[in-house]
């Protein structure tokens, strides 16, 4: 049973993965990012429930995961939104234009 799950978890990090480095959007970027945590949380549950000594120590990790995951998408929403409104487009090539 563990290795779907590990399986399921890195096509879920192999798609995140792609998402962050290709795409140009920075809400896609945002959504990969999700995606590749989303994928390090099934790992550690998976891993809490069927590793070599079952506890809870993997869910604890997911939960404080889940928290520092939800902290980010709402800081990093609130960028976009100030840097859509100041430069019109999430274009992730445009923003390296605010260093001139």
């Amino acid at each position: 049973m563990l290795p779907s799950y590990l399986t399921l978890a890195a096509i879920l990090f192999c798609i995140g993965l792609y998402g962050a480095l290709a795409k140009r959007n920075a809400i896609i970027v945002l959504l990969s990012l999700e995606l590749m945590l989303n994928a390090v949380n099934l790992n550690l549950i998976a891993f809490s429930k069927y590793g070599v000594v079952p506890s809870l120590t993997g869910q604890i990790f997911s939960v404080f995961t889940i928290t520092v995951a939800a902290a980010e998408a709402a800081v990093a929403v609130a960028v976009l939104i100030a840097l859509f409104r100041a430069r019109g487009s999430v274009d992730v090539e445009q923003m390296n234009a605010m260093r001139r």
